[in-house]
Order: structure tokens, then sequence, then C-alpha cells
């Protein structure tokens, strides 16, 4: 099988870091990645919101900072940094929901009570860092990008793919997904 270069990249980014620890949960980066794409399959995502659940924290291989970064008190804006480098590569149904899945955690606790509470230590920590629940005014302005509700569903799925030891499929096997996703351009 003839992977895109950048897909391949991808793949070799996962096999580099993705044995680290995933902000102080239970599980890898790696493992926390393909339990979200396995979760976004099961619920009948398309592709692109696949292969945006499976490269949502894709910024966190991308820096060199400690994984215990926000317990020091950093923000690793891994949001922004992971938007960046994939609006080059992906196409915006893909990119746009990665951008705004911590966003979208900080909508959510702003507009439903029992999700801040039902959060990890991990995630509850890192909203600190994140600014907290949304305003009035930015719960009005993330609901205008056309994919806000995209990104409220990769933040269910982020919030849940956190057991230790579930079995999933292999970065590669996803391989397909993101061909699909890439855009013609990218190289």
């Amino acid at each position: 099988m003839s992977l895109h270069p950048t897909t391949a990249t991808v793949i070799d980014l996962f096999a580099m870091h993705g044995s680290s620890e995933y902000g102080g949960e239970n599980v890898t980066q790696e493992e926390h990645a393909l339990q979200c794409a396995e979760l976004a399959a099961a619920d009948g995502a398309p592709a692109t919101l696949v292969a945006a659940a499976l490269l949502h924290d894709i910024g966190h291989l991308l820096h060199d900072l400690p994984a215990d970064a926000p317990e020091r008190g950093i923000d690793d804006l891994h949001e922004a940094l992971g938007g960046r480098w994939l609006e080059s590569r992906f196409v915006p149904a893909v990119t746009e929901p990665v951008r705004l899945h911590v966003a979208a955690k900080r909508y959510l606790c702003a507009t439903e009570p029992a999700y801040e509470a039902a959060l990890s230590e991990p995630s509850r920590v890192s909203l600190g860092l994140q600014g907290g629940p949304f305003t009035p005014d930015e719960v009005a302005e993330f609901e205008m990008n056309p994919f806000w509700r995209d990104a409220l569903r990769l933040r269910r799925w982020d919030d849940t793919g956190k057991v230790d030891g579930l079995e999933t499929r292999l970065v590669t096997e996803f391989a397909d997904v993101l061909d699909a996703c890439v855009l013609p351009e990218a190289e």
C-alpha cells in the first residue's frame, strides 16, 4: 500500500513520540488517540471526524515540553500548535475540530452544569490553564464556527478515550482514513 507522504509523517510522529504519557492519565498519547478514533468510527462519524479524533492531540507530539507541563502551570497550547501543523496538510473538516477541541471543553463547562464535575483530574487542571469555562460571549462566538458541533463530538470522545489496556487498531490501520483527508496540494 502506498501512503501519502503526509500520512507517513503522521505515522512516524506516533512511532517517535506516541509512547509518551498522556498528561497524567493512565494511557499513552498513542493509546488515547487510537481510542478516540475508534470511538468516532463506532459513532458513525465521517472519515474527516475520525481523522480529527486520531489527530486531535498531535500538538503534544510536536513540542518538547515535559509530560507534566500542566502540573507545572504550563499550558502547552497543543490545540493551536496541532491546528497550525495540520492546516497545510489536511482539509478544514479535520483541522477545525482539532483546533477547537479545547474550546469545546470550555464551552461544555459553561453550558452543561454536570460536565465539568465529570472531567478527569488532569483535564480539570488543564481547564484552569486554558481559561476555564467560557463566558456567555465566548459561547456565542464558538457557536458561530461552522465546525463547532463536530468539535463537541470530538471533545466527548476525548473525554472517554482514556481506558488503560483497551485494544484498538494500530495507527497504520487508519492510513486510508488519513489519506482520504489530506489536502490535494499537501506534501
